[in-house]
C-alpha cells in the first residue's frame, strides 16, 4: 500500500527509487535544454560587414543592421546581400542548436546516422 507522501512507493522499492530520480534529472536536463533551444540566436554578415542579420532559432528574424554605406549597393545588391546574411545566420543558429541537441540524441536511434540512413 502507498502512502500520500508516496504515492508511487518508492520508499519501499529501492530500485524504482534509482528509476524515479534518473526520471526527475532527465526531466530537469530537458527543461535546462528548452530554455537553452529559446535562447538560440544565429548571426550572419554579408557586404563586407555592412549587413547582419539576427534570427530566431526557428530562423524567424530577430535583428537587422544595415550599415548607411551598403545603401549604395543600389535596390538589388542590398537586397542579395540581406538574403545572404540572412541564410548565413540560419546556419549559424541551426548549429549552435544541434550542439545543444547532441548529447540527448548521440547513442540513440536520432543520433546514429547511418541507422537512420538504412531505414529510409
Amino acid at each position: 500500500m502507498t502512502s500520500p507522501a508516496d504515492p508511487f512507493g518508492v520508499a519501499g522499492d529501492p530500485e524504482l527509487g534509482r528509476l524515479m530520480d534518473r526520471f526527475q534529472r532527465d526531466v530537469a536536463a530537458l527543461e535546462q535544454l528548452s530554455a537553452q533551444m529559446a535562447a538560440v540566436k544565429g548571426r550572419g554578415e554579408a557586404a563586407e560587414g555592412r549587413v547582419v542579420v539576427e534570427v530566431t532559432q526557428t530562423g524567424a528574424l530577430s535583428g537587422l543592421t544595415i550599415d548607411p554605406r551598403a545603401m549604395r549597393l543600389g535596390s538589388g545588391e542590398l537586397t542579395a546581400a540581406i538574403l545572404e546574411a540572412a541564410a548565413k545566420a540560419a546556419r549559424n543558429a541551426e548549429e549552435a542548436s544541434t550542439s545543444l541537441v547532441a548529447p540527448f540524441v548521440t547513442g540513440t536511434v536520432l543520433g546514429d546516422e547511418d541507422d537512420g540512413a538504412r531505414r529510409r
